[in-house]
């Protein structure tokens, strides 16, 4: 084979690879900046880590999208899809029908649900009835403070809180009786910075599947499906949740 045909050929082909690259659309990501394991900074590299970071950036590569991340709280995140100024969100988003109505959805990516976290020694709280009355911590514009105003007959104790290092900080000084929230965050920090103070208590509460949220109208939907589905039929999935939750249910 010619030479010069070769050569030409490894030019073309490396323009088309950098014009492919050139041409990949930068979109901007959001997430929460404390919602371990799901995303925190890592204090060494000044770096967002943990589960949904590693989803959002596989997911990025198969769907075909280059990405800026950047962080807000959490209760900013829906409006800040709703008026365009980001395109993606990925922060342990419960996927609801109200939420549906003013953003995209992809596939569900995460099965959970609400829990609720005491101090060691209470030994008065095991149900949500138990927090009748009761101060509870959760987090502003999450679905577990919609759950709590909606169940309690006696809510006026419930205190949302920007973040869930508050409202953990709350708990640990007795400002608060309990803290109900999202199972793997609450599971969370019982097993690390909370083991041997706080423990979980009762059943789990309103199942709920986490999804990453798009604006709507969004032409990316169909693509990042497509990823998610197979970074589960190739284990890619499995490797980066048994890496932050241990081994993976049979069902997920």
């Amino acid at each position: 084979m010619n030479n010069k045909w070769l050569t030409a050929l490894g030019t073309t082909l490396a323009l088309s690879m950098t014009a492919s690259a050139a041409s990949a659309e930068t979109l901007r990501v959001v997430t929460d900046p404390s919602f371990v394991p799901f995303e925190m900074m890592d204090p060494e590299s000044g770096e967002m880590i943990g589960f949904d970071m590693e989803i959002i950036a596989e997911v990025a590569e198969r769907a075909g999208f280059e990405y800026n991340l950047n962080t807000m709280d959490f209760n900013g995140i829906i409006p800040a899809l709703q008026t365009g100024n980001v395109d993606i969100a990925i922060a342990g988003i419960t996927i609801t029908e109200e939420r549906q109505k003013i953003v995209d959805f992809s596939d569900p990516y995460y099965d959970s649900g609400l829990r609720i976290l005491v101090r060691k020694d209470n030994d008065q709280v095991s149900e949500l009835e138990d927090l009748e009355g009761k101060k509870v911590g959760t987090k502003i514009g999450s679905t577990s403070y919609d759950f709590l105003t909606a169940n309690l007959d006696q809510d006026e104790g419930v205190t949302p809180y920007p973040g869930s290092s508050d409202m953990y900080m709350a708990l640990m000084s007795r400002s608060i009786d309990a803290v109900f929230y999202d199972a793997p965050n609450v599971g969370y920090f019982a097993r690390t910075k909370g083991e041997g103070k706080v423990k979980t208590v009762g059943p789990l509460y309103e199942g709920q599947q986490y999804g990453i949220a798009l604006k709507k109208g969004s032409t990316w939907v169909g693509d990042v499906n497509k990823a998610l589905a197979s970074m589960k039929e190739d284990g890619t999935y499995k490797e980066i949740y048994e890496k932050w939750f241990g081994p993976m249910p049979e069902d997920q």
